[in-house]
């Protein structure tokens, strides 16, 4: 193989794109501007389509990142983020400090990642962390949408995290990387 193809998961030798590659179908039509798609280890992976449970969550965890992140700090909401050339992730949530550009933001400059999970669960709990840890992301979280548990994962350990937590939606949540961040995923409206 050539940096070129992979070994997908079946097997099989398949042509790896990269995220320039992308870039250049949405430019040419062939991928629509508003289609959510990530690239994995140059794989073109699909997002799910995002339902009522999922996007009502998001909505009131923006606005309490907005009035409750400190100074020094700031998010982007679904950011298209390059972490290498065979690596772009759409979380929902990036933070990280105020200082930096967005361009600056590779993994061991981001302060936590959230992920809002509700039909991507399997995925943001499966492939995802290790993806996030072997690239330095030093705090990434999945909300689960329905339940509202959250799953902290913590120090990232090559393949994966060596700590991984759940919590249940009443528990105030604390951001290890981001002093004065609490939140409650329980206190935020379900409407």
């Amino acid at each position: 193989m050539n940096a070129r193809t992979i070994l997908s998961a079946d097997g099989r030798v398949r042509r790896a794109f990269t995220v320039s590659d992308l870039f250049r179908m949405v430019e040419a039509g062939i991928v629509g501007e508003d289609e959510r798609i990530e690239v994995v280890a140059g794989e073109l992976f699909p997002m799910a389509a995002k339902g009522i449970r999922h996007e009502v969550l998001k909505q009131h965890l923006n606005l309490h990142l907005a009035l409750a992140l400190p100074a020094g700090f700031t998010f982007i909401p679904e950011p298209g983020w390059t972490l290498s050339e065979l690596l772009y992730l759409e979380p929902d949530y990036l933070v990280f400090p105020a200082r930096l550009g967005f361009a600056e933001v590779k993994g061991p400059q981001a302060l936590l990642v959230i992920e809002v999970a509700d039909s991507s669960l399997g995925y943001d709990l499966g492939r995802k962390p290790a993806l996030y840890a072997a690239e330095g992301v030093r705090e990434y979280w999945v909300v689960d949408a329905q339940s509202r548990e959250t799953h902290v994962h913590r120090e990232p350990a090559g393949t994966g995290y060596a700590s991984v937590r759940i919590y249940p939606a009443a528990v105030e949540l604390t951001a290890a990387l981001i002093p004065g961040f609490k939140v409650r995923m329980a206190d935020l409206p379900e409407t």
